[in-house]
């Protein structure tokens, strides 16, 4: 979602969903087997779960209330015993005493969308998901809801390979929109509905993953979708997936089918006052955007003329990263700023041409960065947020032509005020764990873009562009880890890259890298931090030359494409190193591209 930071960068939230009509496509996915191999050795033998979710939907568009069946086929792909499984019931953190209301009233500084607002709720403005019967393979189950997580006990284990059919009926109430979902949002959306439905946790080699909702990010299982809304007639929605015909009608509502193949979540949004417009991307999906007549005609122009730039964005991903899967892509007015979801994406209409544009192509980028290479982002978030905002900077860059020498120099600035501000933590927090969301919001997009436009400075762009579409190749429609765009790194480049990880992801360890003296031809610089790096160096000499000289890490055993004059490695645990120059020098400048994250850039310069 998109990036907010205190005084450095606006804040941004989107949702995400589609709609056509049309029988569901073929989308490339891993198979679903136990055993899901590719290219990569650390994945031979990889395993992931599997769910296809069969729902029944009923609407009151009056009360906010909905009626819902549920039929879940799970397969336990693991070689593990499963004696339990567990939902996300993710609407019941929108109730006074949830662990969201308290959070925010606790943390220093807090949401300005939530703080004490659910506090406030009245039973009506609430959220709520009640589990009225759940069955395995037509057993009725022993359950209990705990805030937003509802812990089943089994009628007889999962056995690996095995396939279960839950069964479930439930009812539930949308809240006030607060935080992502809700009703009429405050530019009168009626209905922005994400994380809606009881949704399975997700389970792997680390065990489950029930993480209650206090603020945070989202991780679900693999598998496919077929939902039937029934909803009043006379409203618009888009929704992730395929529309399966015509909608059937019966008296004032009407009933549309779904179906959302090889995704891990689904998102609708409803108003009866949406314009649909569709604009078609040759050789790519069908664009949708769905916004309010009701909006002010600057705003609505800015809807249509931003159109054209939502597919140049799209049409950039697909190259730079990997082919867009699906057959369409939707933008639709509503939630509480910005947030991505499968297919589609959710955004407050009322804004800029610009901002419009801007916020579209970060959560747009999701789709390539979380709903395809769908890493966890409670445990990584900067993988998500990060690398979203890496790739983004870089369309924004060519498709608004603003031409900027480096598109991630604002990451760079915020990761540097973060770093020295004695309030960072190390990038291996959990999402809900940050003592500020300030941090929080600095570490995984900030930070998380750093990482990626470093590792550039460290492999050599044109390896990291190749990193970024083998790591697409191997690892969309997986659930990847940190590890695996590092290794795919190494593949690339040949490079030993082990200690960026751990020294950047794994720790608070900053690059210093100073210049200490410049006598004649000699040059010694010192390590002051703790964080490893290879040097870039631009010496001037006196004669008005300059000549670029490249120190290799040594232990990265080996050296990045470079031009640069190549000379001794340095090893980390020297806090010096002495070399000499070809000629008389007059200055000398550390990393002239300002690539490498150093926290005091004032003595890379003598």
């Amino acid at each position: 979602m998109k990036r907010s930071f205190v005084f450095l960068l606006s804040l941004s939230f989107l949702l995400s969903c589609s709609t056509t009509k049309g029988a569901a496509p073929t989308v490339s996915s891993p198979p679903n087997t136990a055993l899901a191999t590719n290219t990569s050795s650390e994945t031979t033998g990889y395993w992931q779960q599997h769910v296809d979710y069969k729902m029944e939907i009923d609407m009151d568009v009056n009360s906010y209330q909905y009626q819902g069946k549920q039929q879940l086929v799970y397969t336990n792909n693991s070689p593990d015993v499963l004696n339990k499984v567990f939902y996300h019931l993710y609407f019941n953190a929108f109730q006074p005493g949830s662990e969201m209301d308290v959070r925010s009233r606790t943390i220093a500084d807090p949401d300005r969308r939530v703080e004490d607002r659910i506090s406030k709720l009245k039973p009506n403005e609430i959220g709520y998901i009640n589990v009225n019967s759940l069955k395995q393979n037509g057993t009725i189950l022993k359950y209990e809801t705990v805030g937003t997580v509802l812990e089943v006990e089994l009628a007889k284990p999962i056995q690996p390979g095995e396939k279960v059919t839950f069964d479930m009926v439930f009812d539930a109430q949308v809240p006030v929109q607060i935080r992502r979902s809700g009703r009429n949002n405050k530019e009168g959306v009626a209905l922005s509905m994400t994380q809606w439905y009881p949704k399975l946790a997700e389970y792997d080699f680390e065990g489950w993953h029930a993480d209650p909702y206090i603020g945070r990010e989202f991780h679900g299982v693999w598998g496919n979708f077929d939902v039937k809304l029934t909803i009043n007639k006379n409203y618009v929605v888009g929704g992730t997936g395929y529309l399966q015909g015509e909608p059937t009608v019966k008296g004032n509502k009407k009933t549309m089918h779904f179906k959302a193949p090889n995704v891990h979540d689904f998102t609708w949004a409803a108003d009866p006052e949406y314009i649909h417009d569709t604009l078609q991307i040759e050789n790519g999906p069908l664009l949708n955007f769905y916004y309010k007549k009701t909006l002010p005609k600057e705003n609505i122009k800015f809807w249509k003329e931003f159109q054209p730039k939502a597919a140049a964005l799209i049409q950039y991903y697909s190259e730079h990263v990997g082919k867009y899967p699906y057959e369409q892509y939707s933008v639709i007015q509503g939630g509480d700023g910005g947030m991505e979801y499968a297919m589609c994406t959710l955004i407050t209409g009322k804004r800029s041409f610009g901002s419009l544009v801007g916020v579209t192509a970060h959560e747009m980028a999701h789709t390539w960065f979380q709903f395809l290479l769908a890493s966890n982002e409670a445990k990584h978030e900067w993988m998500d947020e990060g690398f979203t905002s890496y790739i983004s900077d870089l369309a924004m860059n060519e498709v608004m032509e603003t031409n900027k020498e480096n598109p991630t120099a604002g990451a760079y600035r915020n990761y540097l005020y973060l770093a020295k501000s004695g309030k960072e933590q190390p990038l291996t927090t959990h999402a809900d764990r940050y003592a500020y969301n300030q941090a929080y919001s600095i570490s995984a997009y900030s930070k998380g873009e750093v990482f990626l436009a470093q590792l550039g400075y460290v492999i050599g762009e044109e390896n990291l562009k190749k990193t970024i579409k083998k790591y697409f190749t191997d690892f969309s429609f997986k659930h990847p880890k940190p590890l695996d765009i590092v290794r795919t790194a190494e593949r690339v480049s040949g490079l030993e890259l082990d200690w960026y990880l751990i020294d950047f992801g794994q720790t608070t360890n900053t690059i210093d890298y100073g210049i200490t003296s410049v006598e004649d031809k000699t040059i010694t610089l010192e390590r002051i931090g703790l964080m490893p790096m290879p040097i870039d160096l631009t010496v001037t000499y006196t004669d008005g030359t300059t000549q670029n000289y490249y120190i290799p890490l040594q232990m990265m055993r080996g050296e990045k494409p470079t031009t640069a004059t190549l000379i001794k490695d340095w090893a980390w645990a020297y806090p010096t190193y002495t070399f000499n120059a070809e000629k008389s020098v007059k200055s000398v400048q550390i990393d002239p591209s300002g690539l490498m994250a150093d926290i005091n850039p004032d003595n890379n310069k003598k």
